[in-house]
């Protein structure tokens, strides 16, 4: 649940208190529990013909409101009116107490049920839960303030703490989350000049856009291009390559012959000739396109060329991309899948184009 979309949810459950508050001071108690009744009910009417739900939070705030100010009225004693907005709010401090500190995500459950559609990512429900526990600890104060108030204020203090202080707390959060996100999208979006720029593509290879190389490689599934080369000698063996052990994703594992990127403005074949000479430097070869497929991982969308090659003759390895580089015969290569030597990528990929390219 997003923050606008939580702050959606929870403000009309206030509404009845603040209307009683408003007439309160003018007309009387009483005057003030009618008022806030009609309120209540016509917000639950509203929310049912629109949305075609009960608004549960609305008809128990409308509801305790009604029994503490009842009581108060027969009484003769405001104190258990007054003691209302800091009971409600007790709950809803331990219903983020519980969704901010232990596993089980009432807020989460609520996202899933409301906004199907919707998925968070890690991050962002790490985000998420930073913020509901900011928010347990400001309204944990502002309880405490409405019990103090109750006891030992005037009305008119009583009132604003209650109300007004409660609008002033929830906006600060709220201003300050935007803040905060604006600052870090502002610091995330700061690019150096000399950045490579990546297409970004659909799932028919049709160009939608572009964005730096770091951006497509922070697990926002910017789907973009690249080009992988498989080559083969006469005897059918697959020429592999060992990942440097500095490479961030899978250092020291066996993978595919050639693989990179293709920069903006780039074509599928001058990438594929590019990344052939500064892989294993290979030159003045030919390649068949033998399959397209989309590529998932924790940091990136890919969207796979996948090309083969019989021209081998020329391959030098020359630069410090490639660890080290080998032909592998096919019962070598099935003997060892699943054992962590190959990249998932090839392995996957293997499984996908063995029957095409032998």
């Amino acid at each position: 649940m997003s923050k606008s979309e939580l702050l959606k949810n929870l403000l009309p459950g206030f509404i009845p208190l603040f209307v009683f508050i408003a007439i309160d001071e003018i007309w009387g108690t009483r005057a003030g529990l009618i008022a806030a009744l009609a309120i209540g009910v016509a917000e639950m009417a509203w929310i049912w013909i629109k949305e075609k739900r009960f608004d549960r939070f609305v008809l128990f705030d409308t509801g305790l409101l009604l029994v503490l100010g009842s009581v108060s009225i027969v009484l003769d004693n405001d104190i258990f009116f007054k003691l209302k907005p800091g009971l409600v709010e007790l709950i809803l401090c331990a219903v983020l107490a519980v969704s901010a500190f232990s596993k089980l995500n009432i807020l989460g459950l609520m996202t899933q049920r409301y906004m199907k559609d919707m998925e968070l990512s890690k991050e962002q429900m790490a985000q998420f839960r930073k913020t509901m526990q900011l928010m347990f600890f400001v309204f944990l104060i502002h309880t405490l303030l409405v019990f103090y108030s109750a006891f030992y204020l005037s009305n008119k203090a009583w009132a604003f703490i209650s109300g007004g202080l409660f609008y002033i707390l929830f906006a600060l959060v709220f201003g300050y989350e935007f803040i905060k996100q604006k600052l870090k999208l502002r610091k995330k979006h700061i690019i150096p000049d000399d950045e490579e720029w990546l297409p970004l593509v659909n799932e028919l290879g049709e160009i939608i856009g572009q964005a730096p190389r770091s951006a497509c490689h922070k697990g926002e599934k910017l789907l973009h291009p690249v080009v992988h080369l498989h080559v083969i000698n006469t005897q059918k063996h697959i020429y592999l390559q060992k990942r440097p052990l500095n490479k961030l994703v899978q250092p020291g594992k066996w993978d595919t012959a050639v693989g990179g990127h293709i920069s903006a403005r780039e074509t599928l074949e001058t990438a594929l000739k590019r990344e052939a000479w500064e892989e294993i430097g290979l030159q003045d070869f030919s390649a068949r396109l033998v399959k397209t497929y989309r590529w998932d991982s924790e940091i990136e969308a890919e969207l796979v060329y996948v090309f083969v090659s019989h021209d081998f003759k020329t391959i030098h390895l020359h630069s410090d991309e490639v660890l080290e580089g080998r032909f592998w015969t096919i019962r070598q290569i099935e003997a060892n899948l699943g054992k962590g030597i190959f990249t998932p990528n090839f392995e996957h990929e293997y499984r996908l184009i063995k029957k095409e390219i032998f």
